[in-house]
């Protein structure tokens, strides 16, 4: 099998298990449109989380705006059929994944204009200043310059104000809050490093003690 199959017989298995799922035509027909844009980066790479991200933060550029929370959606589902993990896509099954209309909150640029115009005089409580505070800090420790932090502070604090909206504390709603602000952000560069600074800052939203040892500064920068 080529790599070229490999990637079509992932794809293949993903949309069949949707269809016992009950997904229609149409929307298999929209599933298949938006993996098939990712396909062509996977060819010949090696089973790597990390690859895999990079290829589906490239595919962005060819897919409209509005559709990248469903497409970031349909990639995590679809990484386990590429990298052969039948367990964890037994898991994910059994766990409620793979839902044929799943919820995709929206969002609007005007709306992040205004948060945006929001942060120098937004209140915030103890508990959402702790896990930023620290985040802030590690940064310097870093080496980080006055810029960098800055910058990184105001991407936090528009992230915390979306976080306010729900209700419970885990990876699933923080991505789900991160992704649906994704469409908010015109540039490549800025949508990068916006992406860069929540995977860090949720290891300190979410307590971790190693959290420092995730932060990566050689990100683009804005």
């Amino acid at each position: 099998m080529t790599t070229q199959d490999r990637e079509q017989k992932a794809l293949d298995a993903y949309l069949k298990l949707m269809q016992g799922k009950g997904a229609d035509a149409d929307n298999l027909a929209h599933r298949r449109a938006l993996l098939e844009k990712l396909l062509p980066a996977l060819i010949a790479q090696p089973v790597e989380g990390w690859l895999y991200r990079d290829a589906v933060d490239e595919s962005l550029t060819q897919i409209d705006r509005n559709d990248w929370p469903f497409f970031l959606l349909l990639s995590r589902e679809y990484f386990y059929f590429w990298a052969d993990d039948f367990k964890a896509i037994a898991a994910l099954h059994a766990s409620g994944g793979f839902e044929v209309e799943p919820p995709m909150p929206a969002q609007s640029e005007e709306k992040l204009k205004q948060l945006w115009k929001r942060l120098d005089t937004e209140k915030f409580s103890v508990a959402e200043m702790w896990p930023l505070k620290a985040y802030m800090a590690a940064l310097r420790e870093e080496g980080a310059d006055k810029s960098v932090v800055e910058t990184r502070q105001k991407l936090v604090k528009l992230l915390l104000i979306q976080l306010r909206e729900v209700e419970e504390k885990h990876g699933k709603i923080y991505r789900a809050v991160v992704e649906s602000m994704l469409p908010l952000f015109v540039m490549k560069e800025t949508r990068y490093l916006f992406l860069a600074v929540v995977r860090e800052f949720f290891y300190f939203w979410m307590g971790d003690p190693d959290a420092a040892s995730h932060i990566m500064l050689e990100q683009p920068v804005v």
